[in-house]
């Protein structure tokens, strides 16, 4: 897609004050896939030259925003920590050819905020925590599952930027499970599920993501019972409702709806492999389910 409003590519090296009409560039698989009209500026953060991937002294794993998909999958294959088994789940999660995994970055994913990014469910479902910087360079810290608000929603200022998110050192010890359906069989995501098994206290996290707006994590101290993991997530996300959607307002649905799925059948089927998560993550290790 040509995008012929667009007046000058700047390097992202070299600070301009931001103005109307901005947009920082990475990857651009969703800057150069669809008109942008109000665009006249991008600024280059390739430019940078981040470090992709860093794993820091205290065992967790720092992605820069603009580690690609690709980078991702490679380095994980080669990997020792115990949840990494799920960045290439999530990375085969993305409705994409090898020549988008080539350009798309795990940053881009997070700020377009739609509800099947599996960039989103990898890292809130690892206890992610994004750093955010702003125009005048000041830095803060959010954590992934609250970063994204909503469908197409993040928590970014005005100029603000996407930095980098960190995933904790015990989130990446902690035994996973991964469950994934879409309406086809290369389908964008209707629903996607993934538990975490603290390897310290035995605690269960159960991540909630694509049939919802945004975002959902339940912590239990321990493994819960069917009946309670299923009655957190409905009181969590809500009836399906008669439109579902992204209103956000109290009592309402959020159980996302498009193209791609009904509200009442994605409930139906995070329900479903929510069940299917916390009983295999219940097992022992070595007993896993199918």
């Amino acid at each position: 897609m040509d995008l012929n409003t667009v007046l000058e590519v700047r390097d992202a090296r070299h600070r301009v004050p931001w103005q109307p009409g901005d947009a920082w560039l990475a990857g651009g698989t969703y800057l150069f896939s669809e008109p942008q009209p109000h665009l006249r500026r991008l600024i280059d953060l390739t430019r940078l030259d981040w470090e992709p991937l860093r794993e820091l002294p205290d065992g967790s794993l720092e992605i820069a925003a603009t580690c690609t998909i690709a980078r991702l999958s490679r380095f994980a294959r080669n990997w020792h920590p115990t949840a990494a088994p799920l960045f290439e789940q999530c990375c085969r999660a993305f409705l994409a050819s090898f020549k988008i995994w080539n350009m798309a970055t795990v940053g881009g994913n997070l700020c377009n905020a739609l509800p099947a990014g599996p960039m989103i469910s990898l890292t809130a479902a690892l206890d992610g925590v994004c750093l955010l910087q702003a125009q005048d360079g000041s830095l803060r810290t959010t954590p992934v599952a609250d970063f994204v608000t909503g469908a197409g929603r993040k928590d970014l200022a005005e100029g603000e930027l996407l930095r980098s998110v960190t995933l904790p050192a015990a989130a990446l010890a902690s035994r996973t499970a991964f469950r994934q359906t879409s309406l086809y069989g290369l389908g964008r995501s209707g629903a996607l599920v993934i538990g975490t098994l603290d390897a310290r206290d035995g605690s269960l996290t159960v991540t909630v993501t694509a049939a919802t707006v945004r975002p959902y994590r339940f912590w239990f101290p321990l493994p819960p019972r069917a009946g309670e993991l299923r009655a957190a997530i409905e009181e969590a996300v809500g009836d399906v409702g008669t439109g579902g959607g992204d209103r956000g307002e109290a009592g309402d649905s959020n159980w996302f709806d498009d193209i791609h799925g009904l509200p009442a059948w994605r409930r139906h089927m995070a329900l479903r492999l929510a069940e299917e998560v916390r009983a295999e993550l219940s097992k022992p290790s070595g007993e896993s389910g199918s």
